[in-house]
């Protein structure tokens, strides 16, 4: 007995869904590894973006630290300017008669020196005038040292009122000085030295009641352009040893 078509596929579509129903419900499928690292990746950069740090914007340099700054350079110029001026004071004071207030020898030769070399810069001329004071190892014995201080600084006070403001006055040792003078020719110097001794000739003193005078002996040298400071030294003291010798002889022809 032939079965009918239509039958046979109503029983096979049956079938089929039995099938289906047995398996149970229907499972989904799960995503791909390139869907998981596209999300592992979003992710990540979602959560590095949140821990970035947003740039701040640069700030000009505080006022504070150049103001500081320029205190600091301040201080320090006006320590250099206190040692400069200290240092300046001690070099005073090593070049310096206190007795006196005048150069001492050392101060006295450092001039002379400098004034050469102004000399043969400029082809300038100058003098050097040694002066040694008569009678003060008498006075100092008889009346004491401090008689022939004040015989000194009479001395000294003369000699000042007779150079000029450009002139260099030192002493040299002991009762012997230097005067240092500019633009002389050598008959001026040798009439400057004779007004010196007139005028300490005539200066007098009282010690003890008793009347003094001590008087003083000069010798001269001039200064060019081919002087040195030895030389000129050497030559403005056997000038003033020569003078020495001929005023105590005519103090001895006159008694």
């Amino acid at each position: 007995m032939a079965v009918p078509v239509e039958r046979i596929k109503g029983e096979n579509v049956k079938k089929a869904r039995g099938k289906v129903a047995s398996r149970g419900p229907t499972t989904k499928k799960r995503p791909g590894r390139a869907a998981s690292r596209s999300k592992s990746t979003a992710k990540s950069t979602a959560k590095s973006a949140s821990k970035i740090t947003p740039l701040k914007p640069k700030r000009k340099p505080a006022a504070a630290p150049l103001a500081k700054a320029k205190r600091q350079v301040s201080a320090l110029k006006a320590e250099l300017a206190a040692a400069q001026a200290r240092i300046d004071e001690l070099q005073a004071w090593a070049d310096t008669d206190f007795l006196l207030n005048i150069y001492n020898r050392r101060g006295f030769e450092r001039e002379l020196d400098r004034s050469i070399a102004y000399i043969r810069r400029y082809n300038a001329t100058g003098a050097l005038i040694v002066l040694d004071v008569d009678r003060l190892k008498p006075i100092n014995d008889t009346f004491g040292h401090a008689a022939g201080d004040a015989v000194l600084k009479g001395v000294v006070a003369v000699l000042m009122r007779h150079v000029r403001s450009s002139d260099v006055v030192g002493r040299l040792g002991g009762d012997e000085f230097g005067l240092l003078l500019w633009n002389l020719t050598e008959v001026d110097a040798l009439a400057k030295a004779v007004a010196l001794e007139e005028a300490i000739d005539r200066l007098t003193f009282v010690f003890k009641g008793r009347s003094v005078v001590a008087g003083a002996s000069t010798g001269t040298a001039l200064i060019d352009a081919v002087t040195d400071a030895a030389s000129v030294m050497e030559a403005a003291d056997r000038a003033m040893y020569t003078r020495k010798t001929l005023r105590r002889d005519h103090a001895r022809s006159a008694l």
